[in-house]
């Protein structure tokens, strides 16, 4: 999963949130020196992401995009799927996804003195540039990947992701769908986050 649904992962927990939020820049056992609630989300963004890239339906997923991705074709995919959370936002929240994102950019920059170097550089870019409701249009998409392929080593085929995620639009909205119930459902019961049920 990429920034939106790690966010929304996290519930209404500052630590879990912070924690999730800076996990991919945490490494081996780095994260006991945070403080115990902040570790749990840390330790909750790896588990995102093993169950993430061990599902089924993600494996079936990367085939859309493995010509051009190899490799990091679950990034691609990650990022489809929190094109999916935001377009179908009222769905997962009855707060309107503009209040939801400023109110949680604040709380995360609450916590900007405990980011990793790697973090605090490119932060106050990932605010100005309202990353997480740029996953809603497909012009914002392409900004997204633009940004990931420049600090990531993911190769810049930004066109080329956003064509194949139009032109596959139904089957992964159905993807999206199953997955993220189940994704739901696991970290729910791992770390007793609630969560809003789909209608």
């Amino acid at each position: 999963m990429n920034f939106l649904a790690h966010i929304y992962l996290s519930g209404d927990s500052r630590e879990l949130l912070i924690g999730n939020f800076i996990g991919d820049y945490i490494k081996g056992k780095e994260y006991e020196k945070y403080p115990p609630a902040i570790q749990e989300g840390i330790l909750l963004h790896r588990q995102i992401d093993y169950f993430t890239d061990t599902h089924a339906i993600t494996k079936s997923a990367k085939k859309l995009v493995r010509e051009r991705y190899g490799l990091y074709a679950g990034i691609v995919i990650d990022i489809f799927y929190d094109h999916f959370l935001s377009a179908n936002w009222d769905r997962f929240s009855e707060m309107p996804l503009k209040t939801y994102v400023r109110d949680r950019y604040r709380i995360l920059d609450s916590g900007f003195s405990m980011f990793p170097v790697g973090v605090k550089t490119w932060f106050p870019y990932f605010i100005k540039s309202n990353w997480l409701e740029a996953y809603t249009s497909f012009h914002g998409l392409v900004m997204v990947f633009k940004r990931m392929s420049y600090r990531t080593s993911l190769p810049d085929h930004s066109e080329y992701a956003v064509a194949q995620l139009q032109e596959n639009y139904d089957l992964m909205n159905d993807y999206f769908d199953e997955f993220f119930m189940d994704l739901q459902t696991y970290v729910s019961q791992e770390h007793k986050v609630s969560f809003k049920e789909i209608n």
